[in-house]
């Protein structure tokens, strides 16, 4: 039984559509990037400081930068990849019945376009489940790179609250393991000629997301008012900056757009690690600035993006929160 889903048959209408704008990506530069690295191993140096400038920089000037010597051993990289395949290898009917309910993800249900379909399967994993019903060692292995990206994260969100003069105390208080979570993401080869998005274009709406990917290839971000591949780096995870800590930054950092572009030839994997606060958290400016964004909780927010995509079929995003 075939283990990828029904995304042919299922997006037929779409896919046949003498309108078909399949080849429509947008402007693309075609010359890979190398993103900022940061040595996370200087904070236990004398050059501290500079490296917390430097990610203070990446964030406001990229939005992405990518972290080395980041704690994440490479055995675990490589099991995590492991079971990773062996899960989404699976029969189809049976990835449903791996995790609770509406955990199993595939295309784009709100789709009406090409342009809103997404190439691609995933598993939404909450952190607050006490028990994750894959077998024992895809559990075991899932908990294990849940703790290290969780605290990898919360150490990039305190130095980026610091570098700002806010409260990391804050972050730390409202990103925990009851509201944040982790998608193990799965881009089939895409069969058809024409090109399609394994993720459709957008701006993650948490504080910030750390990427463990494959060397496939794929990702890419809006810089300069192009498409630019990200070239992937076997020693690095990479982290962009969510549109929460732009708003809470005040625009400050970088929520930047971005995308994975699917492949005919190639299928593609990736664990992501979203930092995202507890619904009642409030995000605002500083008051000795002059806010770009009102104020707004992240209930509010999240809500606001579910309507948008549910009546027009995408992410607005900030916009709708402009002061």
């Amino acid at each position: 039984m075939d283990s990828n889903p029904p995304l042919m048959s299922t997006y037929k209408k779409l896919l046949s559509s003498p309108l078909n704008p399949c080849n429509d990506l947008g402007v693309c530069s075609g010359e890979e990037c190398q993103l900022p690295v940061i040595d996370l191993e200087l904070l236990n140096t004398e050059n501290a400081e500079f490296c917390k400038t430097d990610i203070a920089a990446a964030a406001a000037d990229w939005g992405f930068f990518q972290v080395v010597n980041h704690g994440i051993p490479s055995d675990l990289l490589d099991r995590i990849q492991s079971e990773q395949v062996k899960l989404f290898q699976q029969p189809f009917d049976k990835k449903s019945l791996e995790f609770s309910a509406n955990s199993y993800r595939w295309g784009s249900p709100a789709a009406t376009s090409v342009h809103q379909l997404s190439w691609s399967e995933a598993y939404h994993i909450p952190l607050n489940q006490s028990h994750l019903p894959f077998k024992q060692i895809a559990r075991e292995t899932i908990e294990e790179l849940a703790a290290l990206l969780s605290r990898l994260a919360s150490l990039l969100a305190g130095i980026l609250a610091e570098r700002l003069g806010r409260n990391a105390a804050y972050l730390e208080e409202k990103c925990t393991n009851e509201t944040c979570y982790m998608r193990l993401n799965h881009y089939p080869q895409c069969p058809i000629p024409s090109n399609l998005f394994g993720l459709v274009p957008h701006t993650d709406s948490d504080f910030l997301t750390i990427l463990v990917q494959d060397q496939v290839g794929g990702l890419e971000l809006m810089k300069f008012g192009k498409w630019i591949p990200v070239k992937p780096n076997p020693d690095a995870l990479v982290v962009n900056i969510g549109d929460l800590f732009q708003a809470w930054s005040n625009g400050v950092y970088k929520s930047v757009e971005h995308r994975v572009v699917s492949s005919p030839h190639h299928e593609r994997y990736s664990v992501a690690f979203f930092l995202c606060p507890s619904y009642d958290t409030i995000i605002q400016s500083q008051e000795t600035e002059t806010p770009i964004y009102r104020r707004f909780s992240f209930r509010e927010y999240r809500q606001q993006v579910q309507e948008d995509v549910k009546l027009i079929g995408h992410k607005v995003g900030l916009a709708r929160f402009l002061a």
